[in-house]
């Protein structure tokens, strides 16, 4: 098969920036808790002319600069999101109508947080079989569009942004192998309750609030922590590597104590993990993207480099890659 891996990565977040000490006139919280708990400083919000399609493209257009390809060179669209801009059709022909992508195949994959990992093996293994030759994988949110700003516990958490990245065949080195799970029965953990065809909205769900994330925080952090290491590890040893060939770890930003609570089972030192969850909290699929295109730009990676990707989610779903650069 074709060696596959990212040539261009893009961003994109909002103007707005909510800081804890906007939250704390909000909601009974402060500044410390937030920053104790989770490590997260500030959140960037949508404007309100700001749908998933508006922040993908953005984010969409940096990559395919950075890989130096026309937005016609692509065949193939996919845009991780759990906040669509509606319930269809798919924010990728969405996007794909607003880039000019005349002849891809686009939609959409709902993996929660782990979107972006989930899109990225699916493109991997499309070019891989040369079905197609140039993907365009986008993780894309504005949670805050499902976020209950009442609710102390959970309003400190989320932000909206996009990444985006480019995958094409590489001569060498790429993504050298990905691992991927899910445990349906968990799903009360972290969810909408609303919007959908087990519970259709209505004036009952308004007024109940159950079109909002809910979350028990405290039963996903073990599972959280135990799933992402794991995935970490499968990757690693598919691609015949261990936690000492890896030059820099990108974890989903959803929390520091997960962050390091993962580091210390998978043995790395806090110089090879990447973390920017104070600048942007949880952005769900877009968190990994993200933060992969702003290592890459602050010269975070080499090539050569060693570089795992991971992620946990609503589902539950996780997922782990590892590329060489």
């Amino acid at each position: 098969m074709k060696k596959v891996g990212i040539t261009g990565l893009g961003k994109y977040l909002p103007k707005k920036v909510l800081y804890n000490k906007d939250l704390e006139k909000m909601v009974d919280t402060s500044d410390e808790w937030i920053t104790t708990r989770t490590g997260i400083k500030e959140r960037h919000i949508a404007a309100k002319h700001e749908a998933v399609s508006d922040l993908a493209v953005h984010a969409a257009c940096g990559a395919l600069k950075e890989a130096g390809l026309k937005a016609s060179e692509l065949d193939l669209l996919i845009v991780a999101t759990v906040t669509s801009d509606m319930q269809f059709p798919s924010t990728a022909c969405v996007v794909q109508a607003k880039l000019g992508v005349k002849n891809a195949v686009c939609f959409d994959i709902s993996a929660a947080c782990a979107g972006f990992l989930y899109a990225l093996v699916i493109a991997q293994q499309f070019i891989a079989r040369n079905a197609y030759k140039n993907a365009l994988v986008i993780g894309s949110e504005v949670l805050s569009c499902v976020t209950d700003w009442q609710d102390r516990n959970t309003c400190v958490l989320f932000g909206d942004g996009a990444g985006a990245a480019v995958l094409s065949e590489v001569k060498s080195g790429g993504m050298l192998s990905s691992y991927l799970g899910s445990n349906g029965t968990f799903t009360d953990l972290l969810m909408v309750p609303a919007g959908g065809s087990r519970n259709p909205a209505s004036c009952k769900t308004i007024g109940e609030r159950q079109h909002y994330i809910k979350m028990r925080g405290n039963e996903l952090f073990k599972i959280a922590v135990k799933s992402m290491a794991d995935a970490a590890q499968n990757a690693l040893s598919k691609a015949g590597l261990t936690s000492d060939d890896v030059d820099l770890f990108i974890p989903h930003q959803a929390n520091i104590r997960i962050i390091s609570a993962v580091a210390k089972r998978l043995g790395l030192s806090e110089e090879k993990i990447f973390i920017n969850i104070n600048k942007y909290g949880n952005t769900s699929s877009a968190s990994t993207a993200i933060a992969l295109c702003e290592a890459q730009q602050e010269g975070k990676i080499k090539k050569g480099d060693v570089v795992v990707l991971d992620a946990f989610g609503a589902g539950l779903v996780w997922g782990a890659c590892v590329f060489k650069w």
